[in-house]
């Protein structure tokens, strides 16, 4: 017999450092399982924010799926920035590489909705476009 769903919540935690907190409770788990569960997991990804999907069960265990880092996490870091251009049509505030593109692309490509890899890199030159950041041929 399979376990019965109370609630499946998703998240953005930082990687290889979520603690237990108010954040966590309302997924309805045991924390400091959970905690140490997902920084095992993460702990190559310190630094970056990791999206996740909890899945809380009646009997209080989860499972949990782990999604790529955000476009836009990506971006700034290889654009080398802080944040994105408050008026991106007439205000760049950084540049990537063709090569940077391509990378950021083949990893977003399994969690985005597109086949290949030059979809992904238009949807990933298309944020890049709304932060205003350039890409360099």
């Amino acid at each position: 017999m399979s376990k019965r769903i109370v609630k499946v919540v998703k998240m953005e935690l930082p990687g290889g450092e979520a603690k237990p907190g108010p954040k966590l409770a309302s997924a309805g788990v045991v924390m400091p399982k959970f905690c140490t569960d997902f920084n095992a997991k993460t702990a190559d990804r310190k630094g970056e924010i990791v999206p996740v999907i909890i899945t809380a069960y009646e009997d209080k265990s989860h499972d949990f799926v782990i999604k790529t880092s955000p476009v836009a996490g990506l971006l700034l870091k290889a654009a080398g920035i802080k944040k994105g251009s408050s008026n991106p049509k007439t205000t760049k505030v950084g540049h990537i590489s063709k090569a940077q593109l391509k990378e950021i692309a083949e990893y977003k490509l399994p969690d985005l909705n597109c086949d290949s890899i030059e979809q992904a890199m238009k949807i990933v030159e298309g944020s890049a476009r709304n932060m205003g950041i350039t890409i360099d041929e």
